[in-house]
């Protein structure tokens, strides 16, 4: 029988059939990874805890006017990056870029502003952009995020910064330091973004091509350019900290002296902006300085942060002076100084269960119910049912002990309990098994 022709429908849907795979930029995340990042979770929100820090967990999708708003129309997250669809009879929705639009907007929704101030959170989930994936750098991240709001006092930016300083320090990093700037208030930011317009007109033959389209919609962001043609112009750019004003200097001044009294070596970096249009005053990123393979001094930008108000933003009448910080775990774990952790679930079990038999394993669920309501961590393997074979993954797995059930051992109630070095064992009886165990351990 012949073979029916194929139309162009029919090959798009065979297409859609056989493209099962991830999209680019995402990635699927199991064992080892997915403990490395549980375990770097804990260990920031331990810390972030003791600094005072409570969770919040916040939506995935906001209405794109959240974010809009906050993040300005003219920064590339909002025009390049965000993933942004319409629902039918809703408004146009937005997969979260960043997570500190979202949290202000909970602390005006849900009465934040009505308790005792300062207000200070944890924030850790997936967020979502559309950028040119690499190295570390994915569509959907993993982002961990300290917001402090209701205060503009300096030890606000000093603690968000010490907090992110002690997170790294203890995920293993060395030699880092804090690259810090002040963006002025907005009062004072116009003369100086009108002044570094007028700069880099001049040049806008020799600048690459984003950048000549961020001389007309968003200056701040000439200095945050990595591209090479670019570089030599940003030393001779003027520089904010001429033009603060006599409060926003003060206040950087503050901040800075909070960082000496903690000994977190910082520099300032007169070129440091961030991307959003929400900042204001401090600035700052986590650099880590390093050797490569050739001995050269290289560095590396970890992580970032700073002072903000979305009051207006939001539409709010009463300023919401706030401050906060940023950091991609997917980035961080590539890092070489990034320590393996494990998380607080994972254990290191002494004890082995082996099962023998299809009498042996319907009871051997109940066994090992008893073992973990006395927490006692047990390695097992269901599927295995030679003696030799699970003895032998015991001992691969360098585990001292081995609880051996079988058919007999069913039938009487009893487990052997073998010990893996000295090749001795014992019956126990089930009751006594707990008891029994702690003993040893």
């Amino acid at each position: 029988m012949p073979t029916p022709n194929t139309t162009k429908s029919d090959k798009a849907k065979n297409n859609n059939q056989s493209n099962i795979t991830k999209l680019k930029g995402t990635q699927d995340i199991r064992n080892d990874q997915y403990y490395q990042f549980q375990g770097m979770f804990e260990k920031a929100q331990e810390i972030s805890e003791y600094y005072g820090f409570k969770p919040i967990e916040t939506p995935t999708i906001e209405r794109a006017s959240t974010y809009q708003k906050a993040i300005g129309e003219n920064t590339d997250i909002v025009e390049k990056e965000m993933y942004k669809f319409s629902v039918k009879g809703s408004d146009s929705i937005a997969l979260r870029p960043e997570y500190t639009a979202g949290i202000v907007r909970a602390y005006i929704e849900d009465g934040m502003v009505s308790e005792p101030q300062p207000i200070m959170l944890y924030s850790y989930g997936p967020t979502f952009r559309h950028e040119k994936p690499q190295l570390g750098r994915y569509r959907e991240f993993r982002q961990f995020n300290l917001e402090i709001l209701g205060s503009d006092k300096a030890v606000a930016d000093a603690l968000v910064i010490k907090t992110v300083y002690d997170i790294l320090t203890d995920f293993g990093f060395k030699e880092l330091i804090i690259d810090i700037n002040s963006m002025g208030d907005t009062e004072n930011r116009q003369p100086y973004i009108k002044d570094l317009s007028s700069y880099y007109k001049k040049l806008s033959p020799s600048l690459c091509k984003n950048c000549q389209e961020r001389i007309k919609t968003n200056p701040l962001r000439l200095l945050d350019c990595k591209e090479p043609e670019c570089q030599e112009f940003k030393a001779k750019a003027p520089q904010i900290i001429n033009y603060l004003s006599p409060d926003a200097r003060k206040h950087f001044k503050d901040v800075l002296k909070f960082l000496e009294e903690m000994e977190i070596p910082f520099r300032i970096n007169n070129t440091l902006v961030r991307g959003q249009d929400y900042y204001k005053r401090t600035v700052f990123e986590v650099i880590q300085v390093h050797l490569d393979e050739e001995n050269n001094e290289k560095e590396l930008t970890i992580c970032g942060g700073g002072r903000y108000d979305l009051s207006k933003h939001m539409g709010q009448k009463k300023e919401i002076p706030s401050v906060g910080a940023a950091m991609s775990f997917e980035r961080i774990v590539m890092m070489p100084d990034c320590q393996k952790m494990n998380p607080r679930i994972i254990k290191n079990p002494k004890f082995y269960f082996i099962q023998l038999g299809f009498e042996a394993k319907l009871k051997s669920l109940h066994i090992i119910d008893i073992l973990r309501h006395a927490k006692i961590p047990v390695h097992q393997n269901l599927s295995k049912d030679s003696l030799g074979a699970q003895l032998a993954l015991a001992s691969e797995l360098n585990i001292p002990y081995a609880l051996i059930f079988g058919q007999k051992e069913a039938m009487e109630g009893n487990v052997i309990l073998r010990d893996m070095k000295k090749h001795e064992q014992e019956i126990i009886k089930i009751e006594n098994l707990c008891e029994y165990i702690k003993k040893i351990k």
